[in-house]
């Protein structure tokens, strides 16, 4: 096997305090093992399509980018959960001789490990992927007990080291991509550094630092808003046969332009796009990217509808996030971390649900707090 290596920038004790923030599964060990089984198992999905498909994509290779940091994730949480050095496993498993390391006085530094099968044969990559789920199956004993301990966390973590390699990743990507995930997921960000996307502009083609708009409904089933007394856009229906209150969605569109900043639809609406830019006003205010925040959001109603309009909802899945990073990538918004837009969604669908409740109100929003509220007529 051609010698490997380990070295770099990124010590495995930085790795590990950017990413404990990101744990929010209460010290328990079990979902840890439950996640890890989860990921080796994505992992090989990905790699699965590799067979039926001659040429992986950019976007494939991005999946299992992600997919090998969750592993290195899961893998940093168990540890800590069972009080074993990371740390200390890595030594152990880069003194075996396959592996040269950069060292330091104080920790073994992970930001690269030679590319060395980067034309591995579909059988020699198979043949690693099984090795690494043949090592999480070890974490257990035959009646199903969890045994983990410092030999068995090394033999995990050294065919993680192999399939890596025989992947053409190296151990710096995974882990800076993986902090670049679960960061943009799970971190609030700080608000001086989110972005605002119109500031520079004057007052008429900006989004409103502060709105109130009523929503209205008429007896024949439809709703419209009015903005400083002035009705704006058409009143809307259900548009399906089975009635869900859709026509109130417009107040998903406020609830992006109070929280990201950022919504083409309520621009066109208010009639504040951003013309003195004529190709930021074609780009990023036009009819592509109005349809782009309908499409979202006909698309997060449809999950929303199974999931009771997310009440009682904390969190959104990463996958759903993901899938809305995907439908708007492209677009100013794409520089909203993910945390942002869960903000948004969920605190859209609760406004909705108040006048889901009421049919009539003010919703109101304030760009500089990043909130939007409801308030009943009198």
């Amino acid at each position: 096997m051609p010698e490997q290596t380990l070295k770099g920038t990124m010590s495995i004790d930085k790795y590990l305090r950017k990413i404990e923030v990101t744990d929010r599964l209460n010290g328990e060990i079990v979902p840890i093992i439950y996640g890890l089984y989860g990921e080796v198992g994505s992992l090989l999905t990905v790699a699965k399509k590799g067979f039926r498909e001659t040429k992986e994509t950019m976007a494939q290779k991005q999946d299992k980018l992600h997919e090998f940091g969750d592993v290195l994730w899961y893998i940093a949480a168990l540890c800590r959960r069972t009080d074993i050095s990371l740390a200390e496993i890595f030594r152990l498993v880069t003194a075996n001789g396959n592996y040269t390391t950069n060292r330091s006085n104080k920790d073994v530094s992970i930001e690269s490990m030679a590319k060395s099968h980067l034309s591995a044969s579909a059988d020699l990559l198979a043949r690693k992927n099984f090795v690494l789920g043949k090592s999480v199956s070890n974490l257990f004993d035959h009646c199903g007990n969890i045994i983990v301990t410092k030999e068995r966390l090394a033999e995990l973590v050294d065919s993680f080291f192999r399939t890596l390699s025989t992947n053409g990743f190296s151990l710096e990507e995974v882990a800076y991509a993986n902090w670049e995930k679960t960061s943009d997921r799970f971190i609030k960000p700080c608000s001086k550094r989110l972005p605002k996307f119109d500031c520079e502009f004057d007052s008429e083609e900006r989004l409103p630092d502060k709105f109130e708009i009523e929503f209205l409904s008429r007896n024949c089933g439809q709703s419209y808003l009015r903005w400083n007394g002035v009705k704006i856009g058409d009143p809307l229906s259900d548009n399906i046969s089975n009635g869900d209150d859709y026509r109130y969605h417009d107040v998903f569109h406020l609830a992006y332009a109070a929280i990201l900043h950022w919504s083409p639809v309520f621009r066109s609406l208010i009639k504040h796009k951003r013309k003195s830019n004529p190709s930021l006003d074609e780009a990023q205010d036009g009819g592509r990217a109005i349809v782009v925040e309908e499409g979202v959001t006909a698309w997060i109603f449809s999950q929303a509808k199974q999931r009771d309009y997310f009440e009682d909802y904390k969190e959104l899945s990463f996958d759903m996030l993901k899938t809305v990073k995907q439908f708007t990538a492209g677009y100013e918004v794409d520089r909203c971390p993910l945390s942002l837009w869960e903000q948004a969604i969920l605190e859209g669908y609760r406004v909705f649900r108040e006048i889901r409740k009421q049919e009539s109100g003010i919703v109101r929003g304030n760009r500089h707090s990043r909130t939007i509220d409801f308030i009943h007529f009198k």
